[in-house]
């Protein structure tokens, strides 16, 4: 099976509709989605109802930190992400935010353990951005592959079977060999705000079949959606995030 893994989409319609349209060339079998639908972005409502769309056919689909907020739950954020959220929330109907609020925090499937964030009590999103940070995700399931986001920055580690846990080097758009002598996580590049300085959207490709991982970046319209972030009255900062992919 060939899974395409896609993360931190962020209300980036741009973004999300290059990727989709990257994924469809690639012999996919099925989507997974990581959570972060809305926030920061100018198209939350499109995004949201594209993703219950993709999970209605099949895709993989679970809760991110932006997400449960916008269904109003209470999250600790920043005063920007806070400034999105208040204009996601004031966007989004009752259904969109039911969907959204209703998303699972965990999916495990073929052996992968699907999250926005730390695998070690996901509803705490606790950040994977390093090996030591990686360990508690490895000790929290039994999976040979976890697969997640909301760092931003695409990362791989993995854990021997001694357990010492190591962060692994990689190039994108080079298949990584998922050894069986070890287990895996990938931290997901974001889709639709990418914070490693390449202003592309990054996604994941898994072949099940092949043992394999490889990270991608598709290029998409990063100006036209900083225009509209702009046009949408969105905090300045998002715009250029999008621009320098920081």
């Amino acid at each position: 099976m060939r899974v395409a893994v896609l993360t931190d989409i962020h209300a980036n319609r741009e973004a999300f509709e290059a990727v989709l349209a990257d994924v469809a060339g690639h012999g996919v079998d099925r989507i997974a989605l990581l959570g972060d639908i809305v926030g920061y972005g100018a198209d939350p409502e499109w995004c949201c109802d594209r993703a219950a769309a993709l999970m209605a056919e099949g895709a993989i689909c679970v809760r991110g930190n932006h997400d449960n907020a916008a269904s109003g739950a209470p999250e600790a954020m920043s005063q920007l992400a806070k400034r999105a959220l208040d204009w996601t929330s004031a966007r989004l109907n009752a259904a969109q935010k039911a969907f959204l609020g209703g998303l699972p925090y965990t999916v495990e499937a073929e052996g992968a353990l699907y999250v926005h964030a730390s695998a070690n009590r996901p509803e705490e999103w606790s950040y994977v951005t390093s090996d030591t940070r990686a360990a508690p995700s490895f000790r929290a399931t039994t999976a040979r592959l976890i697969l997640c986001g909301h760092v931003h920055v695409p990362m791989l580690a993995s854990r021997d079977i001694g357990g010492v846990v190591r962060e692994q080097a990689f190039k994108p758009g080079l298949a990584i060999p998922l050894l069986p002598s070890r287990r895996w996580l990938a931290v997901v590049g974001s889709v639709g705000q990418p914070r490693d300085g390449v202003a592309q959207a990054a996604w994941a490709l898994v072949d099940t079949a092949r043992q394999e991982l490889t990270f991608r970046r598709t290029p998409y319209d990063a100006a036209g959606a900083a225009r509209k972030v702009r046009a949408a009255g969105l905090p300045e900062e998002l715009a250029v995030r999008l621009l320098v992919g920081r």
